[in-house]
């Protein structure tokens, strides 16, 4: 068994997202400026991975690469050694669009292998789609963080990664509780990680819950030996009652519970070493 005391947590911090916008908490950050001061405090916070997205000038969803490359350039120059991951989400463009900033190389990228359904409606990433992301990110030296909606993602990851169209060892991140998908089941998650094991032996998994299942998929991320996600993308509350402050303000939720746990958290050193990335020049 894992002796957590001796395996650092990796903090995901999802600062953006698609969806939320200040109506939903005046603390989101909308344009690149916003976004690069939320990601900071969330870096010295404890979160070593931003997960990225960016709006338009109307706040709307966008996969504009000179946007994505703004972000890019701020964070390398205010957060030096974050792992920066841009998202190829499908909210911000169709098809090939979705992937039109990874040739900026950041260090990761989200990839969705298959397709599911969302609250209203298919989040759609049909084969050849799927395919083509996975190449531009080993054309470009991005490392894919596999967002695993449903059992059937963690399977077509494994083969994808059988079969060298994915480059591995995988990071695998378990998304629960989204309307319509797989929702926040302890048995499930812990059934996920025997898959992931089996399939992909020497992989890494984390995991994000949509909500009011934040901080509980927190929990059982950190107390089961894997690595966590936290950020406005997925939740604007600290509780039913009370909107966070910050990104910041939930990176520091996580960090409380590996203090709980007594599981070290990774600081961007450890969080590359583990997730074989090299080290930006000049650090």
């Amino acid at each position: 068994m894992t002796d957590l005391s001796e395996k650092p947590c990796i903090i995901c911090v999802a600062i953006t997202g698609s969806l939320p916008t200040k109506d939903n908490n005046p603390a989101v950050p909308i344009s690149v400026a916003e976004q690069l001061e939320s990601t900071q405090e969330a870096f010295e916070a404890g979160a070593t991975i931003a997960h990225c997205h960016v709006r338009d000038d109307d706040g709307h969803p966008s996969s504009d690469p000179e946007r994505f490359a703004a972000l890019k350039q701020g964070l390398e120059k205010h957060c030096p050694g974050l792992i920066i991951q841009f998202s190829t989400g499908g909210r911000s463009g169709a098809g090939r669009l979705r992937g039109g900033m990874l040739p900026l190389r950041p260090d990761m990228a989200s990839l969705s292998v298959g397709s599911n359904n969302f609250p209203n409606r298919v989040y759609e990433n049909p084969p050849e789609l799927v395919d083509w992301l996975a190449s531009e990110m080993l054309a470009h030296g991005v490392k894919p963080e596999i967002e695993a909606f449903d059992l059937s993602h963690i399977v077509q990851a494994a083969k994808m990664e059988g079969d060298g169209r994915l480059q591995g060892p995988l990071y695998v991140q378990f998304v629960m509780g989204v309307k319509n998908a797989m929702p926040a089941d302890e048995t499930i998650f812990d059934f996920y990680i025997r898959t992931l094991g089996r399939l992909a032996p020497g992989a890494e998994w984390c995991a994000a819950g949509i909500g009011a299942d934040q901080l509980k998929i927190n929990e059982w991320s950190v107390s089961k030996g894997g690595h966590a996600r936290t950020g406005f993308e997925d939740n604007v509350r600290l509780d039913r009652q009370t909107l966070a402050a910050s990104n910041a303000a939930l990176v520091r939720r996580v960090t409380d519970l590996c203090d709980q746990y007594q599981r070290p958290v990774a600081d961007w050193r450890q969080a590359r070493a583990i997730l074989g990335l090299g080290t930006p020049a000049g650090l």
